[in-house]
């Protein structure tokens, strides 16, 4: 199936970019685009710093973080995430992330994967790192953190991740693991 009119040579033009709002968090507007049949349309976008995604696997078990999360008004069952900070490569942040949250420090990391999340609407990028050989070391929370660590088999641990209310990157993070060979 192809569609008769190619607009893979059509530019895109941004007449017009604006920031409508900036928080702590993120920052949000819009983006005015030529469209190829010459109409002009507000693409919206919220702009986020990238963030790292920890698959922390020792023995036959991952890792995970329990927090309530109030967008959704619930308790998640998440792999430990975080911002990358200035200068940080998403290892260095997963390593971070993972001793602040789990009170694990990592023997090895691996970046499995760096991709654009959510791309009609963010701007966006994800990390998924995939870390192993788990020592114990103090936990060092942020204070807007207010988590508990839950190890679960590897087997059990895509079907719990898959109930309600699911989480997109801790799925995404099993499954590229798994297709890795990791899990």
């Amino acid at each position: 199936m192809s569609d008769e009119t190619d607009h893979a040579d059509h530019d895109w033009p941004v007449l017009e970019s604006r920031v409508e709002y900036e928080t702590g968090w993120y920052t949000g507007g819009y983006d005015l685009v030529e469209q190829p049949d010459g109409s002009t349309k507000k693409y919206y976008w919220a702009e986020l710093p990238p963030a790292v995604v920890v698959l922390a696997h020792a023995a036959d078990e991952v890792v995970f973080v329990e927090q309530y999360r109030p967008t959704v008004r619930e308790t998640c069952l998440e792999c430990p995430a975080g911002i990358v900070e200035d200068g940080e490569s998403y290892t260095e942040a997963a390593r971070r992330e993972l001793r602040e949250e789990t009170g694990f420090d990592p023997d090895g990391l691996a970046l499995l994967e760096r991709f654009d999340v959510a791309t009609g609407v963010l701007r966006h990028e994800r990390g998924i790192v995939y870390a192993e050989g788990l020592t114990p070391v103090e936990r060092d929370l942020d204070d807007n953190e207010f988590l508990s660590v839950r190890a679960l088999p590897v087997e059990e641990a895509l079907s719990a991740a898959r109930e309600p209310p699911t989480n997109d990157a801790t799925i995404e993070a099993l499954l590229l693991a798994r297709e890795e060979g990791l899990l």
